[in-house]
């Protein structure tokens, strides 16, 4: 099969590779579609992520959905010709966190196109049947790939246990920012207010459900809020952004006795907080990584068609345009919203 494989930083070749060999509860799946994730950028230009170093060549992508074209003698749950949404992160089942349910914290996960572990920019990948989800004909495999970032936005609302009627507030509108408006108004929320500094991502956020955009190139987001919320400020913020500044806007946006979810990473590992103000206020600060038990939920509020994630798709690549795709999602953030990559021939859905 083909496989766009990444041997050092910029620089991706497709490559013939062997179709994997499935056992037990594995599952072969055709790969439809693959959205290209902050992640595989990160990885494409700079070779690792904290900890994570890519040490020899890997395959990325990970925002992924098939065909089920094969299973293993012990399989379950899906068959051949099933489609399905795959879950990237493939946990023990035996440590306390997964116990627990809070499987996103599992230390032996392999987590697709995060090293060593390749991911899914080619014709076919194996997977556990635990972690496929079966989608309905009427959600397209474009959709089905981007629950893997709505997952984030619907696992934070969780976290944070926003009620209907909250109001919210996002910053920072890339692939999860926007994603996390879907889910924030799926859960309900009366007010989404979200900021960001390009136009194409606030008008996208508009068609997605946002209330109020703030563009921070133009006006104090902070300020803006508390005109928006006669003065009280939000019952949730995100931080999707990755930026301190968004994350110190984040916390002063936040009510007495609000919420505030993390989701985004900054480029250092510390930030001076306001401290008085979270203690005085009784802020309640969320860390959010990754998301557990929401694949289900993801694909039920996609299916009901009250939440259309397809406006997010600007960018389509076959397999061989990978490369290509990459660039186009790195260089291009003012134009592009979502690039997808179809290993097995475009198509529009």
């Amino acid at each position: 099969m083909k496989a766009a494989v990444m041997n050092k930083p910029f620089d991706i070749e497709l490559q013939e590779v062997a179709v994997p060999k499935v056992l037990g509860e594995e599952v072969l799946v055709k790969v439809m579609a693959v959205g290209v994730c902050g992640s595989d950028i990160h990885y494409y230009e700079h070779g690792k992520i904290g900890r994570y170093v890519v040490e020899k060549p890997i395959i990325l992508g990970h925002e992924c959905a098939g065909i089920v074209a094969e299973v293993g003698e012990n399989v379950t749950k899906v068959k051949v010709g099933d489609r399905v949404a795959i879950e990237p992160g493939i946990t023990c089942g035996r440590c306390d966190y997964c116990k627990e349910g809070r499987y996103n914290l599992c230390p032996d996960v392999q987590f697709l196109a995060t090293p060593p572990v390749d991911g899914a920019f080619v014709q076919y990948i194996k997977h556990r049947e635990d972690f496929l989800f079966p989608i309905p004909d009427d959600l397209s495999f474009e959709e089905a790939s981007l629950v893997e970032p709505f997952s984030v936005g619907i696992h934070a609302a969780k976290r944070s246990k926003l009620q209907p009627g909250s109001t919210v507030a996002i910053m920072g509108m890339g692939p999860v920012g926007l994603t996390a408006i879907a889910a924030v108004k799926a859960f309900g929320a009366a007010k989404i207010i979200v900021t960001d500094l390009e136009a194409n991502r606030l008008e996208a956020a508009k068609k997605l459900g946002a209330t109020h955009v703030i563009n921070v190139l133009e006006n104090d987001p902070n300020e803006e809020i508390f005109n928006i919320t006669n003065g009280k400020g939000v019952d949730v913020a995100f931080e999707t952004a990755g930026n301190p500044k968004a994350l110190k806007s984040a916390l002063q946006a936040v009510k007495r006795g609000g919420k505030m979810a993390i989701i985004g990473l900054p480029p250092q590992d510390e930030i001076g907080l306001n401290v008085p103000l979270i203690a005085d206020n009784e802020l309640d600060i969320f860390g959010v990584f990754r998301y557990s038990n929401t694949y289900p939920q993801g694909i039920e509020f996609l299916q009901s068609k009250s939440t259309d994630l397809k406006s997010l798709i600007t960018d389509r690549y076959s397999l061989e345009e990978t490369k290509a795709a990459m660039e186009r999602a790195r260089l291009n953030k003012k134009a592009s919203l979502k690039v997808i990559v179809y290993p097995n021939g475009i198509i529009e859905e």
